[in-house]
């Protein structure tokens, strides 16, 4: 029986092991893509900044990181960088950028961006409706979501 248990023990070490040295290559791959100029891997280089996961978190670094996504078009980390920008995360607090930002997510169809700057066709003659309030909040909100999100893509 305890040489039973002793080899489970091992087993689970062992698959704990592979599991770190997996997500540890994986980390590198991403930094590598990233610096070689692919959108995603920068969009998820500066998630993995901002979140604290797989790096030690820095806001300055995942700004970097997400503004050089967002600049090549990649539409959730435009989205996160107005946000960065509306609370001051990793950069100065900037309304004019922030609003630049979420036009460009907007020009891609992006429907949060279009509410927040009181674009959104639907609530166009509806019920009075606070745009301000509604940024704010999303402004919150948006920085751990999305960066959550951008993690998960595959």
């Amino acid at each position: 029986m305890k040489n039973i248990i002793k080899g489970l023990l091992l087993v689970s070490v062992l698959s704990i092991a592979t599991a770190w040295a997996e997500e540890a290559v994986q980390e590198d791959l991403v930094q590598a893509a990233a610096i070689q100029g692919d959108a995603k891997a920068q969009a998820k280089l500066g998630a993995m900044y901002l979140l604290g996961n797989g790096q030690e978190k820095d806001e300055q670094q995942a700004a970097e990181w997400l503004l050089k996504a967002a600049a090549q078009g990649y539409l959730d980390a435009q989205v996160l960088v107005a946000a960065l920008y509306d609370r001051g995360i990793g950069v100065k607090s900037d309304v004019k950028t922030a609003t630049e930002w979420y036009e460009k997510a907007a020009a891609q169809g992006h429907t949060a961006s279009l509410a927040i700057l009181g674009k959104n066709p639907v609530a166009a003659g509806g019920v009075a409706f606070s745009y301000q309030k509604m940024r704010l909040n999303a402004a919150k909100q948006i920085p751990t979501e999305y960066a959550k999100k951008i993690l998960l893509t595959k």
